[in-house]
């Protein structure tokens, strides 16, 4: 299961140092403000989705690849919002 998320991760981070042309990942990464207005769409369609019980698993998957482009892009790493994540364990 986390490995899915660790395969997408990698790819992200591959596209960034090794662009390929014409790909959506990194027409994202290329473009700041895209980013940004798609990781604001894709949590609202979330949001529509949970309250309507519609397509939840669809949208989060977009929410999730969004976020981790949106992320690599601004050089935050995965790595140390875990780190954070797991200082916040009770």
């Amino acid at each position: 299961m986390l490995k899915t998320l660790e395969d997408i991760i990698l790819m992200v981070r591959e596209r960034k140092t090794k662009p390929q042309s014409e790909t959506y990942t990194n027409k994202l990464l290329a473009n700041k403000e895209l980013s940004v207005e798609k990781v604001k769409e894709e949590v609202q369609e979330l949001i529509e989705a949970v309250e309507n019980n519609t397509n939840k698993v669809h949208e989060t998957a977009d929410v999730l690849y969004h976020l981790i482009v949106y992320l690599e892009a601004n050089n935050v790493k995965i790595e140390d919002v875990m780190k954070e994540l797991d200082k916040r364990k009770k």
